[in-house]
């Protein structure tokens, strides 16, 4: 199991906690919680060690396409990068759909 961690530059808050997905597996669960803090910090926890490059350029990927400030929870269990980036949109979706 390891433990990475995240800070990316963002400006677009978000007003209430969003969750999707599962840990299951081959999949993970995305929490988004709004924050006071001057852009995104995101804590995940995956059952797959030695990704940390991986989960970066997926990282980069989302945050230049969705700038949102908030503090991210990312809980994996086994997840391609295609299923995380699906999850992060649907997070995205989530975030829209209520508003």
């Amino acid at each position: 199991m390891e433990k990475l961690h995240f800070n990316y530059k963002a400006t677009q808050p978000i007003d209430h906690p969003v969750h999707v997905g599962v840990v299951a597996s081959g999949d993970l669960e995305v929490l988004l919680r709004p924050t006071d803090k001057d852009g995104a910090e995101l804590a995940i926890v995956t059952g797959s060690d030695g990704f940390k490059e991986t989960w970066e350029h997926v990282l980069d990927r989302f945050f230049d396409r969705y700038p949102i400030k908030a503090n991210f929870e990312i809980n994996d269990f086994g997840a391609t990068p295609g299923v995380v980036n699906l999850r992060l949109t649907q997070a995205m979706e989530a975030l829209k759909d209520e508003q």
